[in-house]
């Protein structure tokens, strides 16, 4: 693939180099495994398993050369090979009705504050003063069921989410279900999202007041957004822990229309939206740690977080892979962080270098996550809170922002019926 797409867009090296075209792609993938290293130390683990060979021991210099010589053009193209969403027909909890539920939603990330990532990016702002480090705005198409990207775009925070988001409607097609919060329930991407044929589970302000078409026997009914004929389901969602209950109204909207599907069943899915939040949780925490991106320029930034997209994809890949023969395993329960662990020890014991004959489809990442599959996920809260003080000193609140322990919770759901017109 790495060699496809060289020769796709012209990289491949003109003449035999201590650096060829694709080891300096290699280097950046293994960068995303190694996000705490400089380039230097992760071609060090790149190198560490090649006993007896003749390695190359390139200066700083001549990797940040031959970074900048292959450019964004061979990542990008990669990326596109390998995006997708890696679902088997039988993989359990990846599709909803014969649809693939998929999620869209963006995020955001820190670059060096450099003058020429300030000429591209901005900082944001806030009650502090603004960020220290200028933002990236990261928006994703993720398939649900197997945390896989399925497209991504990316660019400055001085666009919002719903201008990035027309760039992703090309992966969308017929037999997917889109979910998405009430940031994108606006009616030219509701128009936009059905005119590509998929159907689509958005979140919408509760306030917000849908004329009423028809009223369906469920209590649910039918609407319009613009053109598109909408379901609209209100439903009070309670939930009970040990230290009390409470409860908020949430309406959503879609077009599967058909009352075949409850309403409860429909509000249920919607919980599937969070499963995005964790594959940017997986990205930007225990892949990045926390830190900021390393380029100091914005092209440096675009190959960058390719190479981190396309390293997050593999990972991924490689625990669907491991999975998807396993009829009663569901990927969920995989353990991301095994899998990034073991990709490491990998790389650094240049294991699999050489090609094998034999077509090994759960490999060594994905045996070591069958092996420490994490228990079923279980219904819990955690109240939404500042996880990261921005200054040591105590947040001056009426109820303070401690952060408090996760909980069980008893989840009930509740149908606010609405008559007919």
């Amino acid at each position: 693939m790495v060699d496809a797409v060289l020769a796709q867009t012209g990289t491949t090296q003109a003449r035999v180099r201590d650096l060829p075209s694709r080891v300096v792609i290699y280097l950046l993938l293994a960068a995303g495994l190694f996000a705490e290293l400089g380039y230097g130390q992760v071609w060090a683990r790149m190198t560490a398993g090649l006993d007896g060979l003749s390695v190359a021991t390139p200066t700083a210099s001549a990797l940040a050369q031959a970074r900048r010589r292959i450019g964004t053009a061979p990542l990008r193209a990669l990326f596109d090979l390998f995006r997708g969403p890696a679902a088997g027909v039988g993989t359990k909890g990846v599709f909803w009705r014969g649809r693939l539920v998929c999620a869209f939603d963006g995020t955001s990330m820190c670059c060096p504050d450099t003058p020429a990532n300030l000429r591209v990016f901005c900082k944001g702002g806030c009650n502090h003063g603004g960020t220290g480090y200028p933002m990236i705005r990261l928006l994703a198409l993720v398939a649900c069921g197997t945390r896989t990207i399925i497209d991504a775009t990316f660019g400055s925070t001085s666009s919002g989410e719903t201008s990035y988001a027309p760039a992703l409607f090309g992966a969308l097609r017929r037999g997917m279900i889109v979910l998405a919060d009430r940031n994108f329930a606006a009616q030219a991407l509701i128009t936009a999202i059905v005119g590509t044929g998929a159907d689509l589970l958005i979140r919408t302000k509760s306030g917000r007041r849908l004329p009423v078409c028809r009223g369906l026997p469920d209590g649910t009914y039918v609407s319009r957004i613009g053109p598109v004929e909408v379901r609209v389901i209100r439903a009070e969602i309670t939930i009970a822990t040990s230290t009390g209950r409470r409860s908020e109204v949430y309406q959503l909207v879609t077009t599967v229309l058909d009352t075949e599907h409850t309403a409860a069943e429909i509000v249920r899915l919607y919980h599937e939206r969070w499963e995005i939040e964790t594959a940017f949780l997986e990205l930007k925490q225990t892949i990045l740690g926390g830190r900021v991106l390393r380029a100091r320029t914005p092209a440096g930034i675009d190959q960058e977080i390719y190479a981190l997209l396309i390293t997050y994809q593999a990972l991924r890949v490689a625990i669907a892979d491991a999975t998807i023969g396993v009829g009663h395993v569901d990927p969920d329960r995989a353990s991301f962080t095994i899998a990034l662990n073991t990709a490491r020890d990998q790389l650094i014991a240049a294991a699999g270098v050489s090609a094998d004959t034999v077509i090994d489809l759960v490999g060594v990442i994905g045996r070591r996550v069958l092996d420490n599959l994490m228990p079923g996920r279980r219904a819990r809260t955690s109240p939404r809170v500042v996880k990261r003080a921005i200054s040591n000193y105590t947040v001056k609140t009426a109820k303070g922002r401690i952060r408090g322990p996760s909980r069980s919770i008893t989840l009930t759901i509740d149908i606010i019926a609405t008559d007919g017109p």
